[in-house]
């Protein structure tokens, strides 16, 4: 492990909750708070017990709570059935909800679809008995590739019903990532769509996924099932491909549930690693379901009157857990959107809010960078110019938000009255980890402040042991939680080593290094590993640098992060081509040809912002590339570490010269 960064907190501003929330939470104060978490901490089997039981509703009730004798394979409420498809819709159906509003649909044109919670449970069981009608089975992988749709909830929702375990594909991957994870989950059936809507451009699908089988290795899959979103012209396969819309007709609105046990496996999501090779996250039903409703309850405050819209896309962990599973299991009225904040203008997120009448509201930081960026130049797109009053809650999620981006955030969108809600959480984790309680937490901009009940973490160093207060260290979960991964799929020693390391004392290693300060607030300062987070996506730079290897031109590249006002982060690649060094238009012909070709194996977002042609890498004598030299070249500064462990010291300042 590389060590983590050391810095002085300065943030003194503090803000405290405002009393109506606090009147009307779900957690009233901090006494409230420290109340569950000490009762986490003196019977942690009985407080997941409880919780676990008043939750959520059991097909076979369990006995035993945390199953530790595989460390750290944790198994939880192992002897106990559930279905989670149940859990999130029949059992609405014979209470006022099921008649509530489940899902608003808002196009990218513009427009609006509403379903109640009793149409969702009739869309969900006739796509179910679809599938069943086509011999699928519980236990078998799915991969969805679909849009932002209510047809991606159902699928979803779907597959859980039936026990299928699922394996959503953002709709911005390419081909290529789309046959690994094909390949790697070992999937039988492929959703997908003709095609996409984004920012008013059609972008296909169902042509990625011919060109994925293309590639090969995909020969389990016995079906793919396309959904007609825009009626784009698509190549078929008869007796292969089907139409969601044909397969639905006829079939009946109801659809047992398929009890499964509590740790079948209810869906498989790939995040980047450090390694190249994306890790297929393996979440199970009971543990992941619980820690999704509760989490939503508690960090949303949810009521029964909330108008929800969290703007992440279901190919992410967050649109999981917050908009197809916690959401609904909460009973919620939620947007699901399809379009992109900027389109047709960059007032679009302001005015959904003015006219959907959204309460909670979460979203990225990069999407509020972007916007600040945006209204700070038009007037006209500023959210001053809304009406946002219906708001109560704004939540950022995917990378910590800085200081400026809170109190501007804080300010134009929530008016002041309205608590930030920086969440700290990841694709392993299931759900929110470390998190401000609306009703009970002070707020510090720029802090995710404390974790919630039940989750004991800490800020270590390499041996493990706590670091002092203001010192920075290694991010770590001492103890299990119930939505915590159970295993990379089919790669068990990989999530040893990538999330236990024994030096660790059996801690959840997350990755990133923190710090806290003397209140006990925690503070992200960024990743310790070579994974990069742009716009809130996770890339390893193993996966940037093994696509730009893969193009004729290429000899070696390396890839690091840079921060970006915006994104976060950019990815910024020095590349050593197969020929002599290119020179003026050449080069930004050439640099241009490698985006695109980054873009097209990965995906856009992959796509290196900067990139530095040179002779060779900045190489020790033994071979190995100073990464850390170039995240200095990348930045702009100026390289003051001690270089004489180079063989070429001198390549710094030809790799300095962007394209």
């Amino acid at each position: 492990m590389s060590s983590a960064v050391e810095s002085v907190l300065v943030e003194k501003r503090v803000f405290q909750p405002f009393k109506a929330l606090v009147e009307q939470a779900n957690i009233s104060g901090m006494d409230a708070y420290r109340a569950l978490c000490d009762e986490a901490e003196k019977s942690p089997d009985e407080f997941w017990s409880r919780l676990a039981r008043e939750n959520l509703l059991w097909d076979k009730p369990f006995s035993t709570v945390l199953d530790e004798s595989d460390a750290p394979f944790y198994k939880w409420f192992s002897d106990g059935e559930l279905n989670v498809s149940a859990n999130c819709l029949d059992k609405h159906l014979d209470t006022p909800t099921a008649d509530k509003t489940a899902i608003i649909f808002e196009s990218d044109d513009g427009k609006v679809t509403k379903i109640t919670y009793r149409e969702l449970h009739a869309r969900v069981c006739e796509f179910a008995n679809g599938i069943k009608s086509l011999g699928y089975k519980a236990g078998e992988r799915a991969i969805i590739y679909l849009p932002m749709s209510i047809e991606a909830v159902v699928a979803m929702q779907a597959c859980a019903r039936l026990g299928i375990v699922h394996s959503v594909v953002f709709g911005g991957f390419s081909a290529r990532s789309l046959n690994d994870r094909i390949v790697d989950v070992g999937a039988t059936l492929v959703i997908t769509a003709d095609e996409q809507l984004r920012g008013g451009r059609a972008i296909p699908l169902k042509p990625a996924v011919d060109e994925a089988f293309g590639m090969g290795g995909c020969d389990a899959i016995r079906h793919v099932i396309v959904y007609r979103r825009t009626g784009g012209t698509i190549d078929w396969t008869e007796g292969r491909d089907l139409w969601m819309h044909d397969l639905c007709q006829g079939q009946p609105t109801t659809c047992e549930a398929v009890p499964v046990n509590a740790e079948h496996p209810l869906f498989i999501l790939y995040t980047s690693g450090s390694t190249g090779k994306p890790k297929g996250v393996q979440h199970a039903s009971a543990g992941f379901l619980l820690w999704a409703l509760l989490t939503t309850k508690w960090t949303f405050d949810a009521k029964d009157t909330d108008v929800y819209w969290c703007t992440a896309d279901v190919g992410w962990v967050t649109g999981h857990t917050y908009i197809t599973y916690g959401p609904l299991a909460a009973g919620l009225t939620q947007i699901v959107f399809e379009g992109v904040p900027t389109y047709p203008d960059a007032g679009r997120f302001w005015e959904m809010i003015q006219r959907h009448k959204v309460t909670v509201f979460y979203t990225a930081p990069t999407a509020i960078r972007s916007l600040t960026k945006a209204a700070e130049t038009n007037a006209d797109v500023h959210p001053r110019r809304y009406d946002l009053s219906s708001l109560r809650i704004i939540g950022s999620v995917g990378e910590p938000i800085n200081p400026e981006a809170w109190m501007w955030y804080y300010t134009n969108v929530g008016g002041e009255r309205c608590p930030v809600l920086d969440t700290w959480w990841q694709t392993e984790t299931g759900g929110h980890m470390i998190a401000p309680l609306p009703g009970a937490t002070p707020l510090k901009p720029g802090s995710c402040t404390l974790p919630l009940p039940g989750i004991v973490a800490g800020v270590v160093d390499e041996a493990g042991k706590d670091v002092e207060p203001g010192k920075g260290g290694f991010l770590a979960i001492k103890r299990p939680w119930p939505g915590m991964i159970r295993t990379v799929w089919g790669d068990p020693e990989r999530f040893k080593s990538s999330y236990f390391p024994p030096e660790l004392k059996g801690y959840y290693l997350a990755g990133d290094s923190a710090q806290r300060d003397t209140d006990g607030y925690f503070w992200i300062m960024g990743r310790v590993d070579d994974v990069l987070n742009v716009s809130g996506h996770r890339l390893g730079t193993m996966e940037v640098e093994s696509a730009l290897v893969s193009h004729p031109l290429v000899a070696e590249a390396a890839v690091v992060g840079r921060p970006d006002s915006t994104t976060g982060e950019a990815v910024v690649a020095f590349v050593v081509l197969k020929r002599d060094l290119p020179q003026g238009e050449e080069a930004v012909e050439i640099a241009k040809q490698l985006r695109d070709w980054v873009a097209h194996e990965i995906g856009p977002i992959a796509k290196p912002r900067d990139i530095r042609f040179g002779e060779n890498l900045p190489k020790t004598r033994s071979g190995k590339i100073m990464r850390r030299l170039l995240r200095v070249v990348a930045k702009g500064e100026e390289v003051t570490q001690d270089v004489s462990t180079l063989e070429n010291p001198a390549i710094l300042n030809q790799l300095s010269q962007s394209v």
